[in-house]
């Protein structure tokens, strides 16, 4: 292969800089996979080869940003086959395909999957590098979300059940008043929850906290005092 030229990564926010994209590449043709580690290794990504489907789901799962560059047709399990068994599960790690014999209803197959890109042998370098930079951007956009959203759940864990309570009132809508008479403790008593309620929650308005509790699929109490 011809090398393009070098595929450059922006800066990272949630998903630190230190953490260098791999790749990862699956195909039973050894030539193709010390010709892509040379290309994805030169281009400043880490790479990881494997001549079978199995091989590859022997490894441990990784938590960097990733993408995976699949051969489709391969003794043992295919990589359409390999696709079905990971996709659900492993949505941070994008899959570009790559075939020496694809047809049409095979890659309309992949892209409904989720696949980024279907790529035919001989590959064109500067087509998959820019396939795998929108594939490790996808995996660093993913990852970040699953950080927020674990995040999220950290902070409602560190809840007191009395802090729980109020949480779910008010963003149903109740007033402090209201909020007070449903738990039988004072209008004052529940600012002071709410108040640590809402600095745990890192919640600068009540906005902020309804968008919390809808990420975090809650289902607070309904409004007695609305229509």
């Amino acid at each position: 292969m011809v090398h393009g030229g070098v595929q450059r990564e922006p800066e990272r926010s949630s998903v630190e800089a230190k953490d260098v994209a791999v790749v990862f590449v699956v195909d039973d043709d050894i030539s193709v996979r010390e010709s892509l580690e040379s290309l994805i290794t030169w281009s400043g990504w880490r790479a990881e080869t494997y001549e079978s489907a199995q091989d590859f789901l022997a490894r441990p799962r990784l938590t960097s940003p990733c993408c995976l560059v699949l051969d489709v047709s391969m003794p043992g399990l295919s990589g359409l086959e390999l696709q079905e068994l990971i996709a659900a599960e492993r949505v941070d790690m994008p899959i570009i395909f790559i075939t020496g014999h694809g047809d049409i209803p095979m890659t309309v197959q992949a892209m409904k999957a989720g696949a980024v890109e279907f790529l035919t042998k001989p590959i064109n370098d500067d087509a998959l590098l820019a396939a795998i930079g929108h594939a490790i951007e996808r995996s660093k956009a993913t990852l970040n979300t699953e950080l927020d959203a674990e995040e999220l759940r950290d902070r409602y864990a560190s809840l007191t059940p009395r802090e729980s309570e109020v949480m779910l009132l008010v963003v149903s809508g109740l007033l402090n008043k209201q909020v007070g008479m449903k738990l039988g403790i004072s209008e004052i008593t529940v600012k002071a929850h709410r108040g640590k309620m809402m600095q745990k929650m890192k919640a600068d308005s009540l906005a902020d906290l309804v968008r919390m509790s809808i990420s975090l699929h809650l289902s607070p109490e309904r409004n007695p005092w609305s229509v």
